[in-house]
């Protein structure tokens, strides 16, 4: 399975798995599984933690490679899809998760109800 975590999700397995569900856990230490993280939950991260927000590591890329997590940018493509999206959710980074996980066809591992309006797979964490 094809899995893009968003950035709670992310947040949570690096500070503390123990609040991810046991079906969200083990699809994550799957080897077999391909994990990636989006720039974007980086790029929400930055904002929030610059607000004061949340704490995360400062060197979280390397965090990111160290857990052997695929780091996928953001393209044309992403960020054109957007327009497309059904205005279900308003959170522009959860929408360009969402677009994301459709273009490149991911499972997107996400504890937030909203975006089970989207046509994307999603595992519950």
């Amino acid at each position: 399975m094809n899995l893009l975590l968003d950035t709670c999700v992310l947040l949570w397995w690096l500070d503390d798995p123990g609040l991810l569900s046991e079906q969200a856990s083990t699809a994550i230490k799957d080897a077999d599984n391909q994990i990636t993280v989006s720039v974007v939950s980086a790029w929400e991260i930055a904002i929030k933690k610059a607000l004061g927000k949340l704490s995360s590591p400062d060197n979280l890329k390397e965090v990111i490679a160290d857990a052997e997590f695929e780091l996928m940018p953001i393209d044309y493509e992403h960020a054109w899809q957007v327009k497309d999206l059904p205005p279900h959710h308003r959170d522009p980074f959860d929408r360009l998760l969402v677009s994301q996980a459709t273009i490149e066809e991911l499972t997107l591992v996400t504890r937030d109800s909203w975006l089970n309006a989207y046509n994307v797979p999603i595992l519950e964490a």
